[in-house]
């Protein structure tokens, strides 16, 4: 029970992220004139799906991602071959549907063998009747070829594709994704902040024996007020700062009554943290936050773990920290399951630090992820035309299978912590 617990928070927590990464894509396309073929939770094959308007809504199996396919993100094929057996069906004398098969229909339809078609500029077909004659049809800028039974595909005309767009459109487009996961880190935070109020300071309550606290002299009373020269107020904040002194010393300013004491503590390793060895008096920590407060908190939280993940994506690239210490969807599954033991309001805070992970992941510019595709299109910007598609494809089909040998690294990497150490 303990597993199936895990698996479906897992499974829910980035089913949320991913649809709010990819609705952000999904309505600045639309607002930008864009056909959106699918918007799809998941990969691989379809488990759900319904079709409403021009978007097929799916859910798919595997549960690790999702996309928003835009027409014109790559090259616009419809491979009907001259010479095919089609059947048409009209609307307002305009060619609405193409079958490459016999459909069963009640309206009249006209049949015959393909000659010409453009689907992108000027909209028309050719079609040979069977008495031989000729006849060139308008398509509406709707129209569906129907491949086969279940795949259909709407035409787009160009200026229906992503690629038509301009620069500006396309970038906003791009960016929407990690931005709306930003926002609702925000939001969740903001959320957070109401349910358990602000942490306003960091009043000791226990001083564990032998620990760096007491070697150090810290006492139970004590406040701390900074450390390393940067004022904290909530636990969050000390241990990033514990973490990033990676056990070496560090000062810390502490207030004992009207004193103030400046001592060096050294903190020590457990497992993937850093400690000092004391506990904090939650009951004189937290106050009831206003409204505004709220609002307040939810950017101030998000401001300050973004610059704790930055940073320590600087020090993966400085090899300040090993690769081994990166974690996948098994460790991310595992740590939901956590999240979700500890309550609902421990699994609101979890989220959005995934959500601003995602986020600001997807914004590095690394090829196949939203900022690799930003960096093409401020290139694009730059030099007045885009990069040959079929480069920058190749650019992103090499990123994408690096990720998923990186992925294959990782969750090696998270089997090992988790059931091995």
């Amino acid at each position: 029970m303990h597993v199936l617990q895990t698996v479906v928070s897992f499974v829910l927590v980035l089913s949320v992220l991913v649809f709010v990464h990819e609705l952000g894509h999904f309505l600045l396309a639309k607002r930008a004139g864009i056909l959106v073929r699918e918007f799809a939770i998941g990969f691989g094959p379809i488990v759900f799906s319904r079709r409403k308007g021009e978007t097929l809504y799916a859910i798919r199996l595997l549960p690790l991602g999702g996309f928003v396919r835009m027409a014109g993100e790559d090259p616009e094929i419809i491979d009907i071959k001259p010479e095919s057996k089609i059947y048409l069906a009209f609307k307002n004398d305009l060619v609405k549907d193409v079958w490459l098969f016999e459909p069963v229909q009640a309206a009249k339809m006209v049949s015959g063998s393909l000659v010409e078609m453009d689907t992108e500029k000027d909209l028309f077909l050719t079609v040979r009747l069977e008495t031989g004659e000729q006849v060139r049809y308008p398509l509406h800028r709707e129209a569906f070829i129907h491949l086969t039974k279940s795949n259909e595909m709407q035409i787009a005309p160009l200026d229906r594709q992503f690629s038509s767009k301009t620069v500006g459109q396309k970038a906003l487009t791009i960016l929407a994704g990690p931005v709306f996961n930003i926002i609702l880190t925000i939001i969740l935070f903001g959320i957070y902040t109401s349910v358990t109020g602000i942490e306003a300071k960091l009043p000791i309550h226990t001083v564990t024996k032998d620990s760096p606290a007491q070697k150090a002299g810290l006492k139970p009373g004590d406040l701390i007020e900074s450390v390393n020269g940067q004022r904290v107020s909530t636990i969050d904040m000390l241990r990033v700062q514990l973490v990033n002194s990676k056990g070496k010393p560090v000062p810390f300013l502490i207030k004992r009554g009207n004193q103030e004491l400046h001592l060096n503590i050294a903190p020590k390793k457990q497992g993937e943290v850093y400690i000092i060895g004391t506990t904090f008096d939650e009951r004189q920590m937290k106050r009831k936050a206003t409204i505004g407060e709220t609002i307040q908190e939810g950017f101030k939280q998000t401001y300050n773990w973004s610059v704790v993940i930055l940073d320590g994506f600087r020090s993966l690239v400085t090899g300040q920290i090993s690769v081994k210490s990166l974690g996948g969807p098994a460790q991310m599954g595992y740590l939901t399951g956590k999240a979700a033991d500890a309550g609902f309001i421990a699994l609101i805070k979890w989220t959005a630090l995934l959500s601003l992970n995602l986020g600001i992941f997807n914004l590095l510019p690394i090829p196949a992820l939203d900022g690799s595709r930003l960096f093409f299109i401020i290139i694009e910007g730059l030099r007045g035309r885009p990069i040959n598609p079929n480069k920058e494809s190749l650019v992103h089909f090499v990123g994408f299978a690096m990720l998923m040998m990186l992925m294959i690294f990782v969750t090696y990497n998270d089997i090992v912590k988790i059931f091995f150490t």
